[in-house]
């Protein structure tokens, strides 16, 4: 056989080959195609929740203070879900939730209980749930939207039915796009954004995991901004309704699950979150309006529902191209703290401008031992370098922290595996942005997020210092030095405090390592 018969029979054979992989994955989408839902009643957010008991009780303040908006900061886990389970018992007319992650586990279970009570008062609630772990709990969602006055809708589902891992292969565009973005919004009059998502380790409830997280309580304009975003979500080409995507749930349905949630209720009457309802100065704050908000210009960011077709959304709708002018306006200082840190050369270049321009870049986020996505460190650990050769300075969370058994701090309490989830930045001392947005790829290119930036020299401040004074005791200052030509990282500072310096990642795994090191290879910085 001729050299040019045989390129042509490899040739036909490669064609053949391609058309049935087209013609199968033709197939597969169309058997994994998920369900009509052109059926389902869009719904926006319910406005005269001024009359409510939260309406009246925040009016004197948003009025005494015009054109400024109520922030109230939450860095402790029992205080913020007290915050959302306050709200959902005050409330009167409507809540809408919306979130990543919404485990049913202590804390899940608890804001259960208080979302089935409110619906029992009459209170119209809305759940809008990202799908990728959805089928986890899926008797709550149908037994939830079985109750007359609950919906529930999950963001950008797995078709029910079929296998998840040939539908990540032949959706894997759409199946990548999440919706991370978190609120809690209460009769229109007050809402909660931040890097929580709903389960025990985001609230310190769980005793051998525990992530440093924040959050930002909020009154006055910017909720009526976070309740037109949820509108936009809620009623977006992905958001399935669970009657829709899984089946219409039952009277039957409903009762089981309020049995199982009230008798939970009962057995965790004695816990502390519970008492934290009835005895935390914050519960308290709520209960009779006399929490002291702090007040500042504020305005919420955050992407577009159609972040996944820029075409459609448009850069000016992404949450980076609103967040990018206070990054890159800051003249004095730039304090950033990200749990996931993946900036990619763009964001690499206006970090090392601003450094080379007299500005004071600090970033602290998790060292390869306290990350819960070591295959995250691979992309961050690539920018790293050419980060420190500019001036910036980057700090890992010593994983260590673990061993402090049972001593609370500020940012971490002492648990068994200690990470940090917050998301918050601070320029110049003035300015705060709290939100679900971390900074790396996905966040700025393929998750949907949301925060809130708000101008207010004293809370921001007060970050700043709270960074400055603490940022050397939980985590390693990272540097290099030249010898022999060759460039060495160091890592100095944390728990063993300011003279021990170490040159290997701090108590990361063979395992972790390995992970890093192939991971490096794989082009995949986008999805990191």
């Amino acid at each position: 056989m001729t050299i040019g018969k045989k390129r042509k029979r490899w040739l036909v054979l490669f064609v053949i080959f391609v058309l049935i992989f087209v013609a199968g994955s033709l197939t597969m989408s169309f058997i994994y195609r998920l369900p009509d839902i052109s059926s389902r009643t869009p719904s926006y957010m319910i406005d005269d929740g001024q009359a409510t008991k939260l309406g009246q009780q925040f009016s004197g303040q948003v009025a005494g203070n015009p054109g400024k908006s109520g922030v109230y900061l939450l860095p402790h886990g029992r205080d913020a879900f007290a915050a959302r389970a306050l709200l959902a018992r005050l409330s009167e007319k409507s809540l809408d939730i919306q979130y990543y992650m919404y485990h049913q586990d202590t804390v899940g279970g608890l804001l259960t209980h208080e979302v089935l009570e409110a619906a029992d008062r009459g209170v119209r609630v809305r759940m809008l749930i990202d799908d990728i772990y959805g089928n986890k709990d899926q008797d709550t969602w149908v037994g939830l939207d079985a109750h007359p006055n609950i919906e529930v809708r999950m963001w950008n589902p797995w078709k029910r039915g079929g296998g998840r891992l040939i539908q990540s292969i032949v959706r894997v565009r759409e199946i990548d796009y999440r919706m991370h973005a978190k609120s809690f919004t209460a009769d229109n009059q007050a809402t909660i954004l931040g890097g929580r998502n709903i389960g025990d380790e985001y609230f310190d409830a769980d005793v051998n995991v525990a992530f440093a997280d924040i959050d930002v309580l909020t009154i006055g304009p910017p909720v009526r901004e976070v309740s037109s975003e949820f509108d936009s979500y809620w009623n977006a080409e992905h958001a399935y309704p669970v009657n829709i995507l899984v089946r219409q749930g039952t009277d039957q349905d409903l009762s089981a699950l309020r049995s199982k949630k009230d008798a939970f209720f009962e057995k965790q009457s004695t816990s502390d979150y519970v008492q934290a309802l009835k005895d935390s100065d914050l519960a308290k704050g709520l209960k009779d309006g006399s929490l002291a908000f702090s007040w500042a210009e504020a305005r919420v960011i955050h992407d577009s529902p159609l972040k996944e077709d820029l075409k459609k959304a448009g850069k000016d709708k992404l949450l980076i191209s609103q967040l990018a002018p206070y990054i890159t306006g800051a003249k004095k200082t730039v304090d950033i703290v990200s749990p996931y840190f993946v900036p990619g050369d763009r964001a690499t270049e206006a970090l090392c401008k601003l450094s080379q321009d007299g500005v004071q870049v600090r970033i602290l986020t998790n060292s390869l031992a306290s990350n819960d996505v070591s295959a995250v460190h691979a992309g961050y650990s690539k920018y790293r370098r050419k980060l420190l050769r500019c001036g910036v300075r980057l700090f890992e969370l010593d994983e260590s922290l673990k061993e402090r058994e049972g001593k609370m701090f500020t940012w971490l309490p002492g648990l068994a595996k200690s990470s940090l989830h917050a998301k918050t930045m601070v320029f110049d001392g003035e300015i705060m942005f709290v939100g679900s947005f971390n900074f790396d790829q996905r966040s700025l290119f393929i998750n949907n997020e949301i925060g809130l930036v708000f101008k207010d020299p004293a809370v921001a401040r007060a970050a700043a210092k709270h960074f400055e004074d603490n940022v050397n005791k939980v985590a390693f200052e990272v540097s290099f030095s030249r010898e022999g030509g060759r460039e060495n990282m160091h890592w100095t500072g944390g728990q063993g405090g300011p003279d021990v310096v170490m040159e290997k990642e701090p108590y990361a795994t063979t395992m972790q390592k390995l992970t890093v090191g192939i991971v490096k290879w794989l082009p995949i910085d986008r999805e990191l």
